[in-house]
């Protein structure tokens, strides 16, 4: 989950030095440039297509007949327009509309979908061979009506956003082509949209793991001596450094700019700003990577020892073990065929029967002597925060679906634990790492955080 910005710490009069990554990222530059094009960006963009055209298949073979047959939906439309391309444009296999668009996938039995691509085309799309039809015709009325379906979903959502791609006038196109008859059978397909993505076949899986392992090998690069200096380095040039990386490898961010940031006895004390990381600091990173198509949603923590220190303090390495304690349990009873809030409300009575105090609401601790403990296990998948069921009180809607097979979410958990490096305050401690529910239950989809990392 991510965290709000914070204000820059006033006063703050020590300026950051120029990180040597730069010259690191000039030299990487200038290799790549040097190499002949066809051993660098054009074989890789070619790999990486490659991958994203049988995850496409895979997911009409195999994922469209369920999800759609499930919602009760014999046709769905998605709309694509020049300029504004809507959020499943990637998950349809992108191509160049020459005005306004159609995605249009028919049940017409069997155990195949039609799919069809009106007035969008494109090498890419074409050769990917995901649709049966590709035509610059844009004949929806003429489409629709020849096979006459009675049920027509359009990505229409008040609760998912990628779920509601489908603008005004677009929807007012729609009505125009289809006629009075045709669109009074349109019908949300906000369900159909969060099944589709949220339920993954085996190609997804595999790039989304990979994904899961970039971003824990950068978070814990970015929490070395590699990249900090005490005293030296802000905040803001972990940030930066890191989103080097992500340029330099041709990476999209989860969330734009990495969330660094300082947690002291009176909570967040600053968020990649010029911040300045001094020893005695306890900072956590909070940040996803994406990779075709897949985006993560991960959190590291780091303590910077003081002069004479060889190890993290133990009130708040013992904070962090109750944080692993709350993620076991909540590893161990997390199962596919319940809805999210069934789980939840199973997820909280086992944290309780554990020894721990649940909390009613983030951030709000109590006077209790109990590890303090509130979870938001989202969907995690195409977006850092993704669209299936999710454990997680700030999806409400997304409470009330079924975890199904292959469901992605990050096993996320916020664990407070009074430390006398605190004063007696409490240590807020959050893990965050992604995972894939299966018929055995919760799966981890890379290594995840067991330890806290030491900055010398």
């Amino acid at each position: 989950m991510r965290l709000p910005s914070h204000s820059k710490i006033a006063g703050s009069t020590t300026a950051p030095s120029i990180p040597l990554r730069r010259v690191g990222v000039a030299v990487l530059a200038f290799v790549l440039t040097a190499l002949p094009l066809s051993e660098t960006h054009a074989q890789e963009a070619r790999r990486r297509w490659e991958r994203m055209c049988q995850i496409r298949k895979d997911k009409f073979d195999l994922i469209l007949p369920e999800v759609m047959r499930e919602n009760g939906i014999d046709m769905w439309i998605t709309t694509v327009r020049e300029g504004d391309y809507g959020p499943l444009y990637e998950d349809m296999g992108r191509g160049y509309p020459s005005s306004l668009g159609f995605y249009v996938f028919t049940d017409a039995g069997g155990g195949r979908i039609e799919r069809a691509a009106l007035g969008v085309g494109g090498y890419l799309l074409e050769e990917c061979g995901a649709y049966d039809i590709v035509t610059g015709s844009t004949d929806l009325g003429s489409f629709v009506a020849e096979r006459d379906p009675a049920r027509i979903g359009v990505n229409m959502s008040p609760a998912i956003g990628a779920a509601d791609g489908l603008s005004h006038t677009s929807y007012e196109a729609i009505l125009e082509e289809l006629g009075a008859s045709h669109a009074s059978r349109l019908v949300s397909a906000e369900k159909l949209v969060s099944d589709f993505r949220s339920r993954r076949v085996i190609t997804e899986v595999a790039a989304f793991a990979e994904a899961g392992e970039i971003s824990r090998e950068l978070a814990e690069r970015a929490f070395s001596n590699e990249v900090i200096t005490p005293g030296v380095t802000a905040l803001e040039d972990v940030a930066w450094w890191l989103m080097d990386q992500l340029l330099a490898r041709g990476l999209g961010s989860s969330f734009d700019m990495p969330s660094i940031y300082i947690t002291g006895p009176e909570g967040i004390e600053a968020t990649s700003n010029e911040r300045i990381i001094q020893r005695g600091d306890l900072i956590m990173i909070d940040w996803g990577v994406g990779f075709l198509n897949m985006y993560t949603d991960m959190k590291r923590i780091a303590y910077v020892l003081k002069e004479g220190e060889t190890q993290v303090p133990p009130g708040i390495q013992h904070a962090f073990d109750q944080g692993r304690r709350v993620r076991e349990v909540i590893r161990q009873n997390i199962q596919p065929g319940l809805t999210a809030a069934e789980t939840l409300e199973i997820l909280n009575q086992k944290i309780a029967d554990a020894g721990f105090h649940v909390m009613e609401e983030f951030n709000v601790t109590s006077d209790t002597e109990k590890t303090e403990v509130i979870i938001g296990c989202h969907s995690v998948g195409n977006t850092g925060h993704g669209i299936g069921p999710s454990i997680a009180w700030f999806n409400p809607t997304r409470l009330t679906f079924e975890i199904k097979p292959t469901n992605m979410f990050v096993i996320e958990l916020f664990a407070y634990t009074a430390a006398p490096e605190f004063g007696g305050a409490k240590v807020r401690i959050p893990l965050e790492d992604d995972a894939i529910v299966t018929e055995r239950g919760v799966e981890w989809l890379y290594p995840i955080n067991e330890r806290i990392l030491v900055i010398r």
